[in-house]
């Protein structure tokens, strides 16, 4: 495969995004009401990603096609069915001169799964200043952590492997690849590059939503670092508690984009982590913040939740 192109070698790339855009195009159910597509395979678990970036849509149809959304901040409530639709219900509330305020509610049936609050602006010159681009490897000579986890299959056990082994229409380039049977502590730092498997249509609020849809991954990961344990052990229950992000520019798939993570602190059962995203050029798109649960399961009552 040349690295100047896209995966294609396994599967169908150009299918795995028809996949992800048809997630996240929703359908109009009612007044300010949505309802997400049942997805082509049900994993164990919704991605809480892909419910961010849903919400994100829900709100972004209710506003004018001037205003972007640049401030969003969601809690994820309960797990929530990956066989089942999810119905997003979109409270309008405010429409400012240059600002609008939603609210997303997101259902399963009865159930409150998750909520959002999401701001949208209108595009306005002002000061301008960011943090530098991390100096770190070209994704060019670097390994994709689908075929890093590939190489590792065979230590894993059957229902860690079929979901590590999964393809997914966001390729990633690790910078320090990780050991997924038996790593070693390291600092809470790790950086990404990532981009779409295929190529998206060139839809501004598509490659917003995408962007939201990207920026659940690697997160809680990164708080595991310095404890040599990883996602796929069955040490902890881990689960993504409230997601932040801020979308500072316009996000183009067009070429790389880096993921730089790290975790200031982690206590309690829950863990702080922290992201930028920068584009091949060194312009910082977006920043990031999740708080997560990390629960030692020795700790863990049978059958509670979180």
């Amino acid at each position: 495969m040349p690295e100047t192109g896209y995966r294609t070698a396994e599967g169908d790339a150009g299918g795995l995004i028809a996949e992800l855009i048809t997630s996240l195009s929703l359908a109009g159910s009612g007044a300010d009401k949505f309802q997400s597509a049942l997805p082509a395979k049900a994993w164990q678990r919704l991605f809480g990603g892909e419910v961010f970036a849903q919400a994100l849509t829900a709100g972004s149809h209710t506003v004018g096609a001037d205003r972007l959304p640049h401030s969003m901040h969601g809690y994820f409530l309960r797990a929530g069915r990956p066989d089942m639709p999810i119905d997003y219900r979109v409270e309008r509330d405010r429409d400012g001169e240059s600002f609008s305020s939603r609210r997303v509610s997101a259902y399963q049936g009865d159930t409150l799964i998750f909520t959002m609050g999401a701001s949208f602006h209108i595009a306005e010159p002002g000061y301008v200043h960011q943090d530098q681009m991390p100096d770190v490897a070209p994704p060019e000579g670097l390994r994709s952590e689908e075929d890093i986890r590939r190489d590792q299959s065979a230590a894993m056990i059957d229902r860690v492997r079929d979901f590590a082994l999964r393809r997914m229409p966001i390729e990633l380039r690790p910078v320090t690849p990780r050991n997924f049977i038996d790593p070693a502590p390291r600092p809470a730092i790790q950086h990404f590059w990532f981009r779409p498997v295929a190529p998206v249509p060139d839809n501004m609020l598509l490659h917003r939503a995408i962007l939201a849809y990207v920026s659940d991954m690697m997160l809680l990961s990164t708080a595991l670092l310095p404890h040599g344990v990883h996602w796929s052990t069955t040490k902890i229950q881990n689960a993504s508690l409230d997601h932040s992000l801020w979308i500072h520019a316009q996000p183009h798939f067009g070429d790389w984009m880096l993921y730089s993570l790290d975790s200031p602190w982690a206590g309690g059962a829950r863990a702080l982590c922290r992201g930028r995203i920068f584009d091949r050029t060194g312009r910082l798109i977006a920043s990031v913040a999740q708080e997560g649960l990390l629960r030692l399961h020795q700790h863990q009552a049978s059958g509670r939740t979180k």
